[in-house]
């Protein structure tokens, strides 16, 4: 059930609501035929709830109700006054069975929270059956106590210093997530708020994908590769009524690791993109999912058998410097486990730690049963040397360790957690911004009733605000006959009539217009591949549906990237929820920041606005260029409620 309206909806869908009376019509949404939430009016007069017109708009570009031409961005806020009146609509507790109160639509989530038995009742109920309590080896708690794990204390205010020592450094990773299963405060029968631990929960599946049509696609956008600082390959987007989004089971912020038993944790963006769109009726893929937060406490501890314990030691400068390592705990499996390397991070550099690896013991503590916090908090309390006791699957050979600041890179997965990763060598590439372009001048005769032959997409009304590129040359046609524009070329101009800030009907209708003179000089953006070549292309690519690589968009100049602000919002107890990789390393330079995990349940993820692959220009109006890693996560970190991130999104690579 959701935390704030009780009922049970999809994730991403509106909340329900049980009104006391029957709600004006014109304070409904003529999309979902519910009181508008988050209202959004539009120029033509319109009023929507936000949720219901951003997925609509995703689709069309005209207003639902009188098909006006319309874009997203031409919406506002529907007035404080309208606002109100939606918030102070009365509605019914949806536990009626043990609580008859009413209050106002906005009261509601606080009284579930806070006051409502029935909402109390349901989360002790799931509590004791996600939580069960093997009560042969422990004592039953004395009267009044509570069962909190006895692990170090976690500082006071909520936060866990996870993010710190977090290979894909989570921000605020320990923060606790209210309306998850267990939230960190709890009101006890004695009113007492008593902390709980939460951890991040990830787990590996195995999904099998059937296609009727073996040529049809799958239906998802993937950003990453080993030539990209995210280094996984991860789902940006799943597309409606796709084969992917039929069968339900990956979401975005899953990362790939296997595509028919072929390993692509270890690829490039390119091989990734051709393993996924290698036709056949069956698919089998297995994906590294993060389930959110939880604090569930396994009791039972799983076999050693066929596994190898290793002794490694780290030596920190100073307390503060960070090990690099990402740590969370499994649905399946009891313990802490690394599930991430920061690469030219510590313990990247040391090379004897792998993906996978199961920790048993640091500085001497037990962590069999302990938690990433706990983990956490002896690691950053630690003044030089670190010592891991952990535990690894057979048959993963580690090389001597090297001090160039590589880090780990797949090679090899493991039944049932997360890829264990080799150290990568010097010679391979890293990713970092350069100029991957050149500019081209095209000046030809033609006659007046001659077409162009090109095909165009993009433009900024575009949901990623693209450029202007060409999709197809067709065999007829000026430009194809004289041959220097390609596919994949962005147009600036054409006849010195700027193209980079126009909508795709916009710029439609300037190359017909010009199309119709003796001359045409069109002035374009060639892309170069700097890494492995784009994969063949079948037939149900070419055209109107094609579109470039997303590491293609990676190379633009800064001139032609579209930022945008993404505001978030959360409460003191909150994780903002997302991870990121990049930034400045003695080694590589300067690199972008990539937000590369999106936790569910979590602020960044109820946005929706945040994507894998983002990058971040700044934190509240502050460049990131320059950053390191360590400088721009607290950071973030430091902003308690309120958070505005400039991004730069680009879609990822259709497969």
């Amino acid at each position: 059930l959701c935390c704030e309206c009780g009922q049970a909806h999809p994730l991403l869908d509106n909340h329900l609501y049980n009104f006391q009376d029957e709600v004006d019509d014109e304070l409904i949404c003529h999309i979902c035929l519910q009181p508008l939430l988050q209202p959004m009016d539009t120029p033509c007069g319109h009023t929507y709830c936000f949720k219901c017109l951003e997925n609509f708009m995703q689709e069309y570009n005209f207003c639902p109700m009188d098909r006006k031409k319309l874009s997203f961005l031409q919406c506002h806020k529907s007035s404080l006054l309208v606002r109100n009146l939606l918030d102070k609509l009365i509605v019914l507790c949806p536990f009626k069975a043990e609580c008859q109160q009413t209050m106002q639509r906005c009261e509601l989530e606080a009284h579930l929270q806070n006051r409502c038995p029935g909402f109390k009742k349901y989360k002790c109920e799931l509590q004791r059956r996600k939580s069960p309590i093997s009560k042969g080896k422990e004592d039953p708690p004395a009267k009044g106590e509570t069962n909190t794990p006895k692990d170090p204390e976690v500082p006071s205010g909520g936060s866990s210093l996870v993010a710190e020592s977090s290979g894909a450094a989570v921000v605020s990773l320990g923060t606790t997530e209210p309306g998850l299963v267990n939230p960190a405060f709890e009101e006890t029968e004695e009113g007492e708020n008593l902390p709980q631990r939460t951890s991040l929960v990830a787990e590996t599946t195995t999904i099998e994908i059937h296609r009727e049509d073996p040529e049809e696609e799958l239906g998802m956008r993937i950003v990453g590769g080993k030539d990209t600082p995210l280094g996984n390959i991860v789902v940006q987007e799943v597309l409606r009524d796709s084969v992917i989004a039929a069968d339900g089971r990956i979401a975005p912020g899953d990362h790939i690791l296997e595509v028919n038993g072929v390993n692509i944790s270890s690829v490039t963006h390119c091989q990734a993109v051709s393993f996924l769109r290698h036709p056949g009726p069956v698919l089998h893929l297995m994906v590294l999912q993060e389930k959110g937060f939880s604090n569930k406490t396994v009791q039972q501890d799983s076999t050693a058998t066929n596994r190898e314990v290793i002794h490694v030691t780290l030596v920190k400068r100073d307390r503060s410097e960070p090990l690099g390592i990402k740590l969370i705990r499994k649905t399946d499996e009891a313990g802490i486990f690394i599930l991430d390397l920061l690469e030219g991070g510590l313990a990247a550099k040391n090379g004897k730690l792998s993906r996978n690896d199961r920790v048993l013991s640091i500085n001497g503590q037990d962590l069999r049963q302990g938690t990433p916090e706990a983990a956490a908090q002896i690691i950053q309390t630690t003044e030089s040397r670190v010592n891991f006791v952990i535990l690894r699957q057979p048959g993963v050979q580690l090389g001597e360790p090297v001090e160039d600041g590589s880090t780990s890179n797949s090679s090899s997965s493991s039944n049932g957690g997360s890829p264990v990763h080799h150290r990568r060598r010097p010679d391979q590439n890293h990713y970092r911004r350069k100029s991957n372009y050149q500019k081209k001048t095209v000046a030809i005769k033609k006659e007046p009733k001659e077409s162009l032959g090109i095909t165009i997409g993009g433009g900024r009304d575009n949901k990623n605000k693209l450029p202007i590129y060409v999709t197809s040359v067709q065999p007829i046609g000026c430009l194809f006959r004289d041959g220097r524009i390609k596919r994949g070329d962005v147009l600036l101009s054409i006849n010195g009539i700027d193209l980079t800030q126009l909508n795709y009907y916009e710029a439609v209708s300037a190359l017909k217009s010009n199309a119709a003179s003796h001359s045409v000089t069109l002035k374009a953006l060639e892309i170069l591949s700097l890494n492995s070549p784009e994969p063949a292309l079948d037939i149900r690519e070419q055209g109107f549906s094609w579109s470039p690589l997303w590491i293609t968009w990676l190379g633009l100049p800064s001139y032609l990237h579209f930022c945008q602000d993404i505001v978030l919002s959360k409460g003191n107890l909150e994780s903002w929820g997302f991870s990121i990789v990049g930034g400045f390393e003695e080694s590589k330079g300067n690199q972008p920041f990539f937000i590369k995990t999106i936790v569910p349940g979590t602020p960044a993820f109820r946005d929706r606005k945040l994507k894998c692959g983002d990058e971040i220009v700044a934190v509240n109006g502050v460049p990131a260029i320059g950053m390191s890693n360590s400088e721009l996560i607290p950071m973030l970190k430091e902003q308690r409620n309120k958070v505005t991130l400039t991004v730069v999104s680009w879609p990822g690579s259709l497969v």
